[in-house]
């Protein structure tokens, strides 16, 4: 196979890339505030309401994903509702990024000391503002790296989505291989069309990771 066809299947993949993407960008954009919303309720929700959202993390965090993007789109259709691949996809993956992204910034929080608190209300602040400019801008700095190393991760895992019909680049280079035969080039055009994203942002992530502990 010469390399000019091998560029060719790469070109192909690329729709299967941008819904990747979107599938990724989507489910980060619901799952992350929705993390720091849970990692806040478990410290200050009362106590029948933190046992629920502790369960929701939980779950979230010890089912598989490959087995939540089944439930929502396989599953939910016995009662009644039926969502469409992509709707199905955006919540298993949402929910499952809430419940990793939850413990992050949860203690991502706590490790700001105390006193910063105490200062802040020295200062004036109230408590929300307190929070709001003094808590979370630290808890941010610390926070960021590993979340952002989730997000890779959760791109990476939008492979799984071929199994619900999800037109990504793994469904892409399956139906490009079975009409090829050529799986070996194909899956390594998937591979490359994967890595083009996920290396530069594991550099990006080192990068910051290091400008970060220079102010610490």
């Amino acid at each position: 196979m010469d390399l000019q066809t091998w560029f060719g299947y790469v070109f192909e993949l690329l729709p299967g890339l941008v819904t990747a993407m979107q599938l990724t960008g989507m489910s980060l954009a619901l799952g992350f505030p929705l993390a720091l919303a849970f990692a806040l309720l478990i410290d200050i929700a009362p106590r029948p309401l933190n046992w629920v959202v502790i369960a929701v993390v939980e779950v979230g965090r010890g089912v598989p994903l490959l087995v939540l993007l089944y439930i929502f789109y396989q599953g939910l259709p016995q009662i009644d509702i039926v969502p469409s691949a992509m709707v199905a996809a955006v919540a298993a993956f949402t929910w499952s990024t809430a419940s990793y992204a939850t413990e992050t910034i949860r203690s991502s929080i706590q490790s700001v000391p105390r006193g910063q608190l105490e200062a802040a209300s020295a200062a004036g602040l109230s408590g929300i503002d307190s929070f709001r400019f003094v808590i979370m801008p630290q808890a941010a700095r610390i926070a960021i790296p590993p979340l952002m190393g989730l997000a890779i991760i959760m791109f990476q895992l939008s492979s799984l989505a071929y199994v619900i019909t999800i037109s990504e680049v793994m469904q892409s280079a399956y139906f490009l291989g079975t009409k090829t035969f050529n799986y070996l080039p194909v899956f390594l055009a998937a591979a490359a069309v994967y890595a083009s994203i996920t290396i530069p942002a594991s550099a990006l992530v080192t990068s910051i990771e290091r400008r970060l502990a220079r102010h610490v």
